[in-house]
């Protein structure tokens, strides 16, 4: 195969043999699928059965497609040139830097203290007369810093997939325990819009909340620390993928079936955001008895550590990635070395940018858990984070269509499409989301 700059072929060297796409490999796709789901996308899904029904459940199911685009986007990155997404955006302008590291900053540091307050809720609903919220908040952030410090990713991949296991076997049990309509479920899955205010923008809602965070550009990362290098693991990373995005599926479906059956029926509403995992268990305890709403107790404690774990580990990754890439620019080293064997190596997860960011997602974010969220730093993330999904989707466009990636592993069609509807659909939600802002106050 002809060289190709930065690919990580080099001149008459034979193409990796392709691995069969087996189910034995699987394991970066369940990762990011836990990691990706948290207590805040199944309560956005509750509240959309609430409101209407099993009407949006084509809107979940076209969701969990959207992100299958954008992670085999990225996975296809990694493996077909060698080089890590940090290293991709780096070659597009010193512009993407800049937004990468004041978003890894700022978002960090209020959804190190988010994380830890959705993982410290259950317990404390499990055990209410131990101690505070804000200690159990501070007790999962610190298991989750000695967890990912002390452990790599063969670890960290076996105990998110028990965790998985857990969050599976809870919300299928709760969807077929409220004894869905499936008549009217599969009548769901036609695209029809409630006829409702704002419904256009809730159902676009609704399918950019599906597991859409910046998990989907770490996935990129497991996929090397996994050990996939090279094109040979393609097939296996696609197999991995859609099966991460057939299990969040299987997550959202479930919990709208329960929103559908429990609350929209019932004409039931419950609080946005975390509190109202906590009222539905409530509610499972007044209609289904006091161990299922402690086993839902336990699924919810599930999705949301799994959430914390992942977001520790995948976003260290990534900034020790674009540390250590700055560092050799600095040095004038070749700034275009395969980086993606250096995650696979390990030697990323013990370094100190890696930990450096651990430390900053686990300890500054406990000052926000005693003296609440500032005002304007929240803004500043609502806007940042609205922004990173049609950052992710348009760069990914603007790689994968470029020399930078070998021809062969260049975007289709259907690549190109499913890539643009995504960055079309989060550019609408982000600007959205920036309107939606209390600008005045800000200022």
């Amino acid at each position: 195969m002809a060289e190709t700059t930065g690919s990580g072929t080099t001149a008459g060297a034979s193409a990796p043999q392709p691995r069969k796409s087996s189910w034995k490999y699987i394991g970066p796709g369940i990762v990011v699928a836990a990691t990706g789901v948290g207590a805040g996308d199944l309560v956005a899904t509750l509240i959309a059965g609430s409101n209407f029904g099993y009407t949006l459940l084509w809107a979940a199911v076209i969701g969990c497609v959207v992100k299958i685009s954008l992670a085999e986007a990225a996975g296809r990155w990694h493996l077909s040139t060698g080089r890590t997404l940090f290293d991709g955006w780096a070659s597009l302008g010193r512009w993407t830097t800049w937004f990468f590291v004041v978003y890894v900053v700022i978002w960090g540091y209020v959804y190190g203290a988010a994380a830890m307050s959705s993982s410290g809720l259950p317990l404390q609903a499990l055990f209410p007369d131990v101690m505070e919220l804000k200690w159990w908040a501070i007790l999962t952030g610190l298991v989750g810093l000695v967890f990912v410090w002390f452990n790599k990713y063969a670890v960290f991949e076996k105990v998110m997939t028990v965790l998985v296991g857990v969050m599976f076997v809870v919300t299928v049990y709760l969807a077929i325990r409220v004894t869905p309509h499936l008549g009217e479920a599969f009548a769901g899955l036609l695209p029809v819009l409630p006829d409702e205010k704002d419904s256009i923008l809730n159902t676009l809602g609704l399918i950019g909340g599906v597991g859409g965070t910046i998990t989907l550009a770490a996935y990129g990362y497991w996929v090397n620390a996994k050990g996939w290098t090279n094109t040979g693991w393609m097939k296996v990373m696609r197999l991995d993928n859609r099966v991460a995005y057939i299990t969040t599926g299987v997550f959202v479906v479930a919990m709208l079936f329960v929103g559908a059956e429990m609350l929209h029926s019932a004409n039931v509403a419950i609080a946005s955001g975390d509190k109202g995992l906590v009222q539905l268990s409530g509610i499972l305890e007044k209609e289904y008895g006091n161990a299922t709403a402690k086993l839902f107790l336990v699924g919810f404690f599930a999705t949301s550590f799994t959430s914390l774990i992942g977001v520790w580990h995948g976003v260290s990754l990534m900034f020790a990635d674009f540390v250590e890439r700055y560092r050799k620019q600095r040095a004038g080293a070749d700034e275009k070395a395969l980086s993606g064997e250096e995650v696979a190596s390990g030697a990323r997860e013990e370094s100190v940018p890696f930990r450096a960011y651990l430390l900053w997602l686990t300890f500054p974010p406990m000052i926000l858990l005693f003296q609440g969220q500032p005002f304007r730093l929240i803004i500043i993330y609502g806007v940042l984070g609205a922004a990173f999904m049609p950052f992710l989707s348009l760069t990914l466009i603007w790689l994968l269509n470029s020399s930078r990636t070998p021809s062969e592993w260049r975007n289709g069609w259907l690549s190109n499409g499913m890539l643009a509807v995504a960055g079309l659909l989060f550019l609408v939600l982000c600007v959205k989301q920036i309107s939606d802002q209390d600008w005045s106050s800000f200022f």
